[in-house]
């Protein structure tokens, strides 16, 4: 009964916290209901299933709210254990799990890139964001393989993906150069093979849509950029 029961996704199209929900139900080829938010009026409907955060995404499963874009991962693989994105042996499900946080960590980077109001300030976010991604290629692609769970897309590729999609966005957006793939090749070699896994591909966000949403919530609209970054999710 619970795999028939109907499922609704509470989301931004551009956020990318609502893509990593998508891409999973995507991956699971499980049906649902998209429910596109309004950021600038918010269903009542949002508010009482995450009165906590008060925020995107929220999937109902059953007429019951889970939230947290992850966590959502996590229980869309629990109950639907087809194509499994989280490994079942404790120790790599523990690897993976510490992987996503670090790549939730890099969230604050990208925010600093954001928020910073000079050359300098862009150029040590971007600085941060590259201690990250060297400590990826060291530790996460030190063999051969497509995914970081190996030949297959797993919860951690879905962390990453989300993010590093969103920095192609801001690349563009605000003019900066962040990923510079030569420094990092084993990085560049996997998210090319992320973003085109033929699922992913037909469900990544429109890149010049992005942008121009991006540049209008930043530069025309800047009053609201903090409320924007916090739909955003970052």
């Amino acid at each position: 009964l619970a795999r028939m029961a109907e499922i609704k996704l509470h989301g931004f199209w551009y956020s990318p916290f609502t893509w990593r929900v998508k891409w999973t139900l995507e991956l699971k080829g499980i049906s649902y209901e998209n429910i596109e938010e309004d950021r600038f009026n918010m269903s009542t409907q949002l508010f009482q299933y995450n009165p906590v955060y008060k925020r995107t995404p929220v999937l109902i499963h059953d007429r019951k709210p889970i939230c947290e874009s992850m966590i959502i991962v996590e229980y869309i693989d629990q109950i639907w254990p087809h194509n499994p994105l989280i490994p079942t042996d404790s120790y790599e499900k523990s690897q993976a799990q510490f992987w996503v946080k670090y790549a939730d960590d890099m969230i604050f980077a990208v925010e600093s890139i954001v928020r910073s109001n000079n050359g300098e300030e862009k150029e040590k976010a971007i600085e941060k964001i590259w201690e990250y991604l060297r400590v990826v290629e060291v530790q996460c692609f030190n063999d051969e393989k497509n995914f970081f769970g190996g030949d297959t897309i797993n919860i951690v590729d879905i962390a990453f993906g989300s993010i590093v999609k969103f920095l192609e966005v801001l690349e563009d957006a605000l003019g900066v150069k962040v990923l510079e793939y030569e420094k990092f090749p084993h990085f560049h070699s996997w998210y090319n093979n992320f973003k085109n896994t033929p699922i992913i591909k037909e469900n990544l966000p429109d890149q010049s849509k992005m942008v121009a949403f991006l540049k209008f919530t930043l530069f025309v609209m800047p009053f609201t950029s903090v409320t924007t970054l916090s739909c955003i999710g970052i």
